[in-house]
């Protein structure tokens, strides 16, 4: 695959942009996505090419290697931005919403949160699971998990669902319809990114009228000059 303006992602995800310290606000883009801030800061986002499709890319979030500036900053944004629904209980979604998840929960005033994973403890019920599916997992196995010793921490409360990004949509499924059989009451999921519009269609129109967002970041289009967001 020939490069098209894509580079390392070392000092990415480092600092957050003054606007008018953007090289490239508008586009074509070169390099680096510039997502825009609910307080008009940016966050430069590296473009990551497609393997299987060399002329288009996406502009991507890994919160793990993220200064923890960023992710505070991230974190109290999507806490502002829930704060309304009055959440008895913040569930983080593996692997990266348990980034974002106690930072949430304790800018909205709660004490301890509730993480989800996906390696099986052998105290674990497996009535307490849900099949995974994505794009980046496509094969038959991947579980997530609910301890169950924090059954009561969930069981017929009012939830809200905290995961670092969504694109596809598909790896929210499993979680959500397991938290929502345990009779709790998904109030919201929250993420730092919206990545494309995917996730419309494949969560439906009911619980993608729940997503909440700190940004937006466009599927991107190679052009001479860079890459625009996709048609």
């Amino acid at each position: 695959m020939t490069p098209h303006y894509t580079e390392a992602t070392t000092a990415y995800w480092q600092q957050l942009i003054e606007p008018d310290q953007v090289a490239h606000p508008a586009a074509p883009w070169r390099y680096g996505y510039p997502a825009r801030l609910p307080d008009g800061r940016v966050l430069m986002l590296p473009i990551r090419q497609l393997a299987s499709e060399p002329t288009q890319a996406v502009a991507s979030l890994i919160c793990n290697q993220a200064s923890l500036e960023v992710i505070e900053t991230l974190g109290r944004m999507l806490a502002d931005k829930l704060a309304p629904l009055k959440p008895d209980v913040v569930i983080g979604i593996p692997t990266l919403g348990l980034t974002f998840a106690p930072v949430v929960a304790r800018h909205l005033g709660h004490t301890r949160y509730v993480p989800m994973g996906y390696s099986r403890k052998f105290w674990y019920d497996e009535a307490l699971s849900g099949a995974v599916q994505s794009i980046t997992t496509p094969t038959a196995g991947k579980r997530v998990y609910l301890d169950p010793n924090l059954l009561p921490l969930v069981q017929g409360k009012r939830v809200v669902l905290v995961d670092d990004a969504v694109s596809s949509g598909s790896t929210l499924k499993a979680p959500w319809t397991l938290i929502e059989s345990l009779r709790a009451e998904v109030l919201a999921c929250g993420v730092a990114m919206l990545q494309g519009e995917r996730w419309q269609q494949t969560l439906g129109a009911e619980r993608a009228a729940r997503l909440i967002g700190v940004f937006h970041s466009p599927l991107l289009q190679a052009v001479p000059e860079g890459w625009v967001e996709r048609a």
